[in-house]
């Protein structure tokens, strides 16, 4: 795996480069991303990723930490948090921002167990597919603490595949119109991973079959949403 995003956090830290990630989808045009996003705020941040870190609680895991800024917020409150991310070069940003308890990790090889699992930033693009989704979640189960929570956002993109005329070109062939072949390039290098954008209903069904309660907690202004997954009684 290219390091492409852990690049631009770590060039961006360090003051080295101030170029923008180029992304794009199998079902989109290229895009900037500034890479200063990743470090905003929390007054800076979208309602939804603002609400779930209010309702952190306990001992925290955020998932695919990124520049760690939910983290540092969440620190700052005095929260134990854990931040992982499987980019060498972001967790060494994180490193350099203050975080201590940070780990170069897959999710999927975590074993300890917490409180609040958090997943932000379209979150469901870590279950790469539909098919795998109940896999992942069972997975995510077996890290959570009596009363715990997963705290995750994701979008609804059914409607990039609207026409003029209000229909829907999704291809019958394709397994789920949310499973997308997503691309980043950074200076020099470039990655292609898969990725999904999970709505509701199927996110919902998805935990009914692991035993997990899923509820949808907001709505955001661009067909995404903010949910709260626990365990069942």
């Amino acid at each position: 795996m290219n390091d492409v995003f852990g690049e631009a956090i770590l060039d961006y830290h360090l003051g080295e480069c101030n170029e923008d990630i180029i992304t794009s989808t199998s079902i989109s045009d290229e895009e900037p991303l500034k890479v200063s996003y990743l470090f905003r705020t929390f007054d800076e941040m979208p309602f939804l990723e603002q609400t779930a870190l209010n309702m952190a609680n306990g001992k925290v895991l955020d998932i695919g930490c990124g520049a760690g800024s939910h983290s540092l917020f969440l620190k700052a409150k005095g929260y134990e948090v854990k931040s992982i991310d499987i980019s060498p070069k972001a967790i060494e940003c994180c490193r350099l921002r203050g975080l201590e308890n940070i780990e170069v990790l897959n999710v999927l090889n975590e074993t300890d167990t917490f409180d609040t699992l958090l997943l932000l930033m379209n979150g469901s693009g870590i279950f790469k597919s539909l098919k795998q989704t109940p896999e992942v979640l069972a997975h995510l189960k077996t890290l959570l603490n009596k009363n715990g929570q997963i705290l995750i956002d994701s979008s609804d993109i059914k409607y990039m595949y609207e026409d003029e005329d209000g229909g829907f070109w999704i291809d019958t062939h394709n397994a789920y119109y949310g499973e997308l072949e997503y691309t980043i390039r950074y200076k020099n290098n470039e990655d292609s991973f898969l990725w999904m954008y999970l709505d509701f209903e199927r996110l919902k069904t998805a935990c009914a079959i692991v035993g997990l309660n899923c509820k949808k907690l907001k709505k955001g202004p661009h067909h995404d949403f903010l949910a709260q997954i626990t365990l069942r009684d």
